[in-house]
């Protein structure tokens, strides 16, 4: 969600050994993807937000049911997955949130990892407030009043301030720099994981509680809740080229698919459903909505999203 750029140098340092959220540790032995017409073990990392569940999901589900493959699903911050790119203990990453700086270390530099295309979903960050606040205050709306209502925001772990909810701190996110360099009277408090975040703007849409944090599209939460977004200030090509100096909104996302270059060439079709692997941000939400709301698994709920959208699927394996 990422993507909200942290720090890329902070993370670039955690060694290989570190372990995921998901258990899974970069440096752990895995077979290589086998070359030729035999998929052989297909090492998918699955970033921690359902949306990209979603995505790992139904890609495994495919690899599995219409290539044969091993799919190994590596539960592992974004950051953490480009390092496994080297050995080919992460063969790809489905959902890129940006991350030049990731693509200039790994691409360009190290040229360990290739670049293989849009996965179809346009990508949104931002500061959003639940209904109820924006139609009692449409103000808040505007960035430049926020610190007139800085005190509404006020929790026990913003130290006197506004609170900013954030997610997971691995995601993508400005927010520290934002607050900083907009002079505004909030602290970014970390909810720690998309799934947090999500329930604190549904209890504060429940119980009328001010809240304002971050989010992001594609997102099938907002099937249930139609968050509203703040205007922060527009973005322009290269305001936050400088991490530490940005005062402006998110760019749009055109998300995107990174592989290790060697699983690129090892003839895998598992490499071409990657390639070819495309879809909205409507699909991505309804399978999300399956696994995270209708609480089917990552598995089943992907059999069912494939059964219903056979067409597409051939599309992605060439049929």
């Amino acid at each position: 969600m990422t993507n909200k750029l942290r720090s890329a140098g902070v993370l670039a340092a955690v060694a290989l050994a570190l372990t995921a959220c998901g258990g899974a540790k970069v440096g752990e032995a895995d077979q290589p993807a086998a070359g030729g017409k035999e998929c052989g073990t297909f090492n998918l990392a699955v970033s921690p937000w359902v949306g990209y569940e979603a995505n790992a999901a139904v890609v495994a589900y495919v690899a599995t049911k219409d290539l044969g493959c091993t799919v190994n699903k590596k539960n592992l911050k974004e950051e953490i997955s480009w390092q496994g790119f080297a050995t080919g203990e992460v063969d790809a990453v489905l959902e890129n949130w940006g991350h030049e700086d990731l693509k200039k270390k790994y691409v360009e530099q190290q040229k360990v990892a290739v670049v293989v295309g849009p996965s179809g979903n346009q990508g949104v960050i931002g500061w959003y407030l639940p209904p109820w606040l924006a139609a009692q205050h449409p103000e808040l709306k505007d960035w430049k009043n926020l610190n007139k209502y800085a005190s509404l925001f006020k929790t026990s772990e913003s130290g006197g301030k506004g609170q900013l909810l954030d997610g997971d701190p691995s995601f993508v996110t400005n927010d520290e720099a934002l607050v900083k360099n907009l002079k505004l009277n909030f602290k970014v408090v970390y909810a720690g994981s998309e799934t947090a975040l999500i329930q604190a703007f549904r209890d504060a849409e429940k119980n009328k509680k001010p809240v304002i944090g971050y989010f992001y599209e594609p997102q099938w939460f907002f099937n249930e809740l139609k968050l509203v977004k703040v205007d922060l200030p527009k973005h322009t090509p290269g305001c936050d080229a400088d991490p530490a100096k940005v005062a402006c909104d998110y760019p749009a996302y055109a998300l995107d698919k990174i592989v290790s270059k060697k699983f690129a060439d090892s003839g895998s079709p598992a490499y071409d459903l990657v390639k070819n692997f495309s879809w909205t941000n409507d699909d991505q939400n309804q399978v999300a909505k399956y696994i995270a709301e209708d609480k089917l698994s990552p598995d089943a709920a992907a059999e069912k999203w494939v059964n219903d959208n056979r067409a597409k699927v051939d599309g992605w394996l060439g049929k």
